[in-house]
């Protein structure tokens, strides 16, 4: 598993989720705009509630459109062993409960991947984790919470 793999893994999970997504806020919008679902009566709110609904896809299909470009633009290439960890930094942690592997990416915050056995999670800058994370080396310590503390064990 290398971070180009991991990047190639989460843009397809990313366009799969914006092809299922595109196709759902199509329904939602002709849902809204069939003259089918005008109101009965004063009571019947249809088709407000699918305007919310298509309103809400459609701004979900242009967060994902620009998660997808933020990663289809992140540069690839594996950091030096000794490089503090950026934006776009693979991450490999271990604690007492095992090793945790994370990508620092842009946007898309909680998307996970497999890849056999490892499960690899994205996180970004405006995590809490990805805050601790910003700047650190490889051989530092980042305390999770009291008393639970990880090592950042890799980076590429």
């Amino acid at each position: 598993m290398n971070k180009k793999d991991v990047i190639s893994h989460i843009i397809a999970v990313l366009k799969s989720e914006l092809a299922t997504l595109t196709k759902a806020a199509n329904e939602s919008f002709s849902a809204a705009t069939d003259p089918d679902s005008k109101a009965e009566n004063k009571y019947d709110t249809r088709s407000l509630e699918a305007s919310y609904v298509a309103r809400g896809q459609a701004q979900r299909v242009a967060d994902l459109q620009e998660a997808l470009l933020a990663f289809e633009l992140m540069p690839v290439e594996p950091l030096p062993v000794d490089s503090p960890i950026i934006l776009g930094t693979l991450v490999v942690l271990k604690g007492s409960d095992g090793s945790f592997h994370y990508l620092l990416g842009p946007a898309s915050g909680g998307t996970e991947i497999k890849f056999g056995s490892v499960e690899v999670t994205v996180i970004t800058p405006a995590s809490p984790l990805g805050q601790k994370l910003l700047g650190a080396r490889v051989g530092s310590s980042i305390s999770l919470n009291p008393g639970v503390s990880v090592r950042v064990d890799s980076v590429e």
